[in-house]
């Protein structure tokens, strides 16, 4: 299995694809890449040779951003965030939708899916013995 940039991205599956298994690289920005490098994005990427993979490397490693150090500098924003009072920090804090969506319905995945609504009628009567 080709290694870049600590994941091992499957073989069998076309090079650009397998490059957005690494945290950091989608598809336009995979396209970016093989583009730079000179590699084919029809290839699989079983079949390309330890020269193009240590290219591939090399290049993502040199210009990109990703894994451990990217999850490190998003955590390190959101702290800022709510450190100085911003708004957007106290959403995060709060665990509630960051980007101005509505709160009243449809923010069950920020959430965790809280249903805290009454569902429909009342209870049956206790009978009396």
């Amino acid at each position: 299995m080709p290694r870049i940039a600590g994941v091992n991205i499957p073989e069998d599956k076309k090079i650009s694809i397998a490059l957005t298994y690494v945290y950091g690289i989608g598809y336009s920005r995979a396209d970016e890449i093989l583009r730079a490098t000179g590699i084919d994005r029809e290839k699989r990427a079983k079949e390309l040779s330890q020269n193009e993979i240590a290219k591939l490397r090399d290049f993502v490693e040199k210009n990109y951003r990703l894994e451990g150090d990217l999850r490190r500098e998003l955590q390190a924003n959101i702290r800022r965030l709510k450190e100085i009072g911003a708004y957007r920090g106290i959403r995060h804090a709060r665990r509630l939708p960051v980007r101005g969506q509505r709160t009243r319905t449809n923010s069950r995945t920020v959430r965790g899916n809280v249903r805290k609504t009454v569902g429909s009628g009342r209870k049956p009567i206790a009978e009396k013995t």
